[in-house]
């Protein structure tokens, strides 16, 4: 490890070198403004790295696998990905929901062949989504915006906008009748991680499925290591300075600067940072909530999973759970502090799709549920009870696993607090007003900004929250 430059004219320390804090670094960089990036682990990347987690050359996902929202970020778009080692690797469908049997309700990249499988839903489905892709170049760059922005597209901002307030429950409930379209619907929108029956949770719902239509939902060849790489690369050839092994427990660890840059959460700035905030921004960032978290499990697979539903083997990523009133029911009990029976279950089957990642004829996959925020429950059985209920046969095939307890997920990414990997509960106080109200979130005083998942936008590899926070320095104390 080598000690960070301490060069006077030095303009600004970014704290985190995850997607979110390289982005603002690259974005500081390409301005003209001397940048350090200081990382608290051995290496770079965040939630974005790739590792042999449970055999050798078995490569797995840590965090992030799949990256639908990275090919509609302004930012990302900016970064000549290919040209820094990114291959995306669409899957035949982005997004499969196996009810049982050989039933499942598939959401293809055309909405009307979407449509064409749902019956009787079908026209509702395109009605729904069909507007939505059409602006979907114009939505996302507004959905992905800061809080305080002069809409570019009003008209479609308003169209998504109405179901978008609903939850998830009633807008499913008020537009399908099926079981299908309502839980493939369901299990898009439970990535929020709130109730199915809180207002907004639908928007998550219409963002994932609009950029699955939209955009698809790849995964990167060999790993989302890439996506690190290509970023660190991206900075270090702006001249962004990159120290890894580098903790910062309070502003003394931090060389001078003009401006710091945190790409933590609340609860860390508040640690490092507090005596520097003002009354006011510390006690907000003091009351900022984080959401429920995760437990996970990676696995090596002596081969494919045995779909009981043939076309589940279509995609990347497969929602587990049953029908709307069961993952209803599980995602209720998760934000009540209890561990459903049959949890609702994310899976990522990557080797279908992209081979390099398990030797010859081996597969990998992972799957998460959702737990209460600390929770020290082991819900490998459930999780496991979740995908045999669907593929019989699957735990013959386990080589090897890795069990990821929320407490393990936040020794991994201190950002995940209690498991939480969204940078804290997204509900209708936290979604859109992230830390707290403010016409600029990433600013929280003099020379002190946050650009974490816990500003607008939110989660997910986009590097959107490091690219708003950067700019607003540069506005202000970078001008």
């Amino acid at each position: 490890m080598s000690a960070p430059a301490r060069p006077a004219d030095l303009d600004a320390i970014v704290v985190g070198a995850g997607p979110n804090g390289l982005a603002a670094a690259i974005t500081l960089a390409r301005a003209g403004r001397s940048v350090t990036i200081l990382e608290a682990t051995p290496a770079a990347g965040g939630g974005s790295r790739s590792a042999e987690l449970t055999l050798p050359g078995f490569i797995h996902d840590p965090c992030s696998a799949i990256h639908g929202v990275a090919l509609a970020s302004p930012f990302l778009r900016t970064v000549d990905l290919a040209a820094r080692g990114v291959e995306w690797v669409h899957p035949a469908v982005p997004v499969a929901h196996p009810l049982g049997g050989d039933r499942s309700a598939i959401l293809e990249r055309s909405v009307q062949t979407t449509a064409d499988a749902l019956g009787p839903d079908g026209r509702a489905w395109r009605r729904l989504f069909g507007p939505l892709v059409r602006d979907a170049e114009r939505l996302m760059p507004e959905l992905l915006g800061p809080v305080a922005h002069l809409p570019r597209h009003p008209l479609a901002l308003a169209r998504f906008g109405l179901p978008a307030l609903r939850s998830t429950r009633g807008l499913a409930r008020s537009r399908f009748d099926s079981e299908e379209a309502r839980a493939l619907f369901a299990g898009i929108a439970a990535h929020s991680m709130l109730p199915l029956t809180a207002p907004l949770s639908a928007s998550f719902g219409l963002v994932l499925a609009m950029v699955a239509h939209a955009h698809g939902w790849p995964l990167a060849r060999s790993g989302s290591q890439a996506v690190a790489d290509a970023l660190i690369a991206e900075a270090t050839d702006l001249g962004v300075e990159i120290v890894t092994d580098h903790p910062v427990r309070a502003m003394s660890d931090l060389p001078p600067a003009r401006a710091v840059l945190f790409a933590l959460t609340p609860r860390q700035v508040v640690s490092i940072a507090g005596d520097r905030l003002a009354t006011g921004p510390r006690r907000r960032l003091e009351g900022f909530r984080y959401g429920p978290g995760v437990f996970k499990l990676d696995w090596a697979l002596d081969g494919p999973i045995p779909w009981t539903a043939p076309d589940v083997g279509r995609a990347a990523t497969v929602h587990l759970g049953g029908t709307l009133d069961e993952i209803a029911a599980s995602e209720a009990e998760v934000n009540a502090g209890r561990h459903p029976e049959r949890p609702y279950v994310l899976l990522v089957q990557p080797t279908l799709f992209d081979p390099t990642r398990a030797p010859t004829g081996k597969h990998t996959a992972w799957a998460y549920c959702h737990v209460p925020n600390g929770s020290a429950i082991d819900m490998t059985n459930r999780i496991e009870d979740q995908v045999e209920r669907f593929a019989p046969g699957f735990r013959d095939l386990i080589l090897a696993r890795r069990a990821w307890s929320p407490s393990d997920m936040e020794r991994y990414d201190e950002n995940y607090v209690g498991g939480d990997i969204n940078g804290g509960i997204q509900d209708w106080r936290q979604l859109i007003f992230r830390p707290s109200p403010s016409l600029d979130p990433y600013h929280l005083g003099r020379g002190l900004y946050l650009c974490s998942s816990s500003t607008p936008p939110g989660g997910g590899v986009h590097g959107m929250s490091g690219w708003h926070a950067a700019r607003s320095a540069l506005r202000r104390d970078l001008a």
